[in-house]
């Protein structure tokens, strides 16, 4: 499940995901999102993840599209997490996102918002 979080920074978007990912999040919640602050600038992102269940094929799928339907806007992405592997990985792999990724800790969360929001 994802759900969009009130409260970020002009120009900020946020979300939080959990449970099990599936195609529709992507489709219902996020993708309408995206679209929304790619016209009006670059996108940045914060996303937080306090506990994971798996992923559908169907939403790896959307993520892909997602990455590189804005491809030119990606400004900044921080994952906020304490789930080790997602951070291990996104600190492996980050290079290959489009704009600059960083990883938060959840007590870090506030950090999170006002460094997507700097730079």
């Amino acid at each position: 499940m994802i759900e969009e979080l009130d409260g970020m920074p002009d120009g900020v978007i946020g979300f939080e995901a959990s449970g099990t990912l599936r195609a529709e999040d992507y489709r219902d919640i996020l993708l309408p999102s995206l679209d929304r602050a790619s016209k009006l600038g670059d996108v940045r992102l914060v996303v937080v993840i306090q506990e994971f269940k798996g992923i559908s094929g169907g939403a790896i799928w959307e993520d892909l599209k997602i990455g590189f339907s804005h491809i030119r806007k990606w400004k900044r992405i921080a994952l906020v997490t304490d789930i080790e592997w997602m951070s291990y990985l996104t600190s492996l792999f980050g290079w290959m996102t489009p704009g600059e990724t960083k990883v938060f800790g959840l007590a870090e969360r506030d950090d999170a918002v006002a460094w997507a929001a700097g730079g």
